[in-house]
């Protein structure tokens, strides 16, 4: 049903002269369907609208906002409203270049999930801009997830579309993902060679990944506000999935720290400041003493956010259960700390092989 609205609009010009303006509002409601409005100077164009819209809506020819915007017009509003708001705002926008690149002169309405997964399937056959290489399916998930975040921001705020047409595309499979930890023998080598390193930062910060399991950036990244060492915990507020947690203080990484605090810049939070000059790094780059480091302790294939790794297998392998290596690492969901069970499976039959021996059946 149409309901036309006549307005009056009243107006001085620059010579003081009044002037009346009168225009008709329409509004098209229908069930089913989102409300359409429209502006018309002239009653007949505005009723000739109206008409001409409910018999599309009633025919199913109608398409609305979707058949008047383009995806590259959607990306841009979304980038604008809802971007700066993401910590990840930059990978973001990046997964979002690609689409506008690849499907932005499209109408929305045009958007289907077929042409998604065309292009979806074209992405994952792409090697990486970087490095090259294979493609991998994270990565592609990503890339939808960025353009299905930007549907939904049309679908609900703009009311450019009536359906996500990502929700209806599947996703290429995920690896589990790598997993590269220390073992016995490698662990007290490699911090032999960090602690003896020339860089001063290097043993602390490796110490602190390794019992907290804390991402490279929230460490690195640590200021003495966040410290408590009455209670032996560090608060992290800005973490990658937006949630504050506290990690643990804990073993040599207490004595470091009460020396470092000694002789902490007293115009600096940072507990790892960058080198004097250095304006585009927010915290030290250790990766040069870091490789050295492995270097000489001979380990290959690592990598620092296999500090990480490290510290998850070390807790399954001690019995820490799946529920409270997730809340250490901060993970919101046991999707990501499920690739270690197996680890707990492998400690269970060294258990049942020490019980056996005592019992005499081994």
């Amino acid at each position: 049903m149409a309901t036309i609205e006549k307005r009056t609009v009243t107006s001085t010009d620059r010579n003081g002269n009044e002037k009346i303006a009168t225009h008709y509002r329409v509004k098209v409601r229908l069930k089913g369907f989102p409300p359409e409005t429209a502006t018309f100077e002239r009653i007949t164009d505005a009723k000739a609208w109206a008409a001409k819209l409910e018999a599309e809506m009633k025919a199913g020819r109608y398409f609305g906002q979707s058949r008047r915007h383009t995806l590259a017009e959607l990306i841009e509003r979304y980038e604008t409203s809802e971007l700066p708001k993401l910590k990840s705002a930059q990978s973001v926008k990046r997964r979002l270049g690609w689409w506008k690149n690849e499907l932005g002169e499209r109408l929305l309405v045009n958007l289907t999930p077929d042409v998604i997964a065309q292009s979806r399937d074209k992405l994952l056959a792409t090697p990486k801009q970087i490095g090259g290489g294979q493609r991998t399916g994270a990565d592609v998930n990503r890339t939808l997830a960025a353009l299905s975040s930007a549907c939904s921001y049309a679908m609900k705020e703009l009311d450019w579309l009536e359906k996500n047409p990502c929700e209806r595309v599947s996703k290429p499979k995920e690896s589990t993902g790598r997993i590269r930890f220390l073992d016995a023998d490698e662990l007290p080598r490699l911090l032999a060679t960090c602690k003896k390193s020339p860089n001063k930062d290097l043993y602390l910060a490796v110490l602190l990944s390794l019992t907290t399991g804390g991402r490279q950036s929230e460490i690195l990244g640590l200021r003495w506000s966040q410290i408590d060492m009455n209670k032996r915990i560090a608060i992290l507020g800005d973490t990658k999935n937006g949630d504050s947690r506290s990690i643990p203080i804990s073993g040599k990484t207490v004595p470091l720290l009460q020396e470092r605090m000694k002789i902490r810049r007293l115009n600096d939070d940072r507990i790892f400041p960058p080198e004097e000059g250095a304006t585009k790094t927010p915290y030290v780059n250790l990766r040069k003493p870091w490789v050295k480091a492995l270097q000489e302790a001979e380990i290959e294939d690592f990598h620092w956010h296999d500090l990480r790794h490290t510290a998850a297998s070390y807790l399954i392998m001690n019995k820490v259960g799946l529920v409270e290596v997730a809340k250490i690492l901060g993970h919101k969901t046991l999707n990501m700390v499920l690739r270690y069970a197996h680890l707990a499976h492998q400690h269970t039959v060294k258990l049942g092989d020490i019980l056996a021996k005592a019992l005499g059946v081994l």
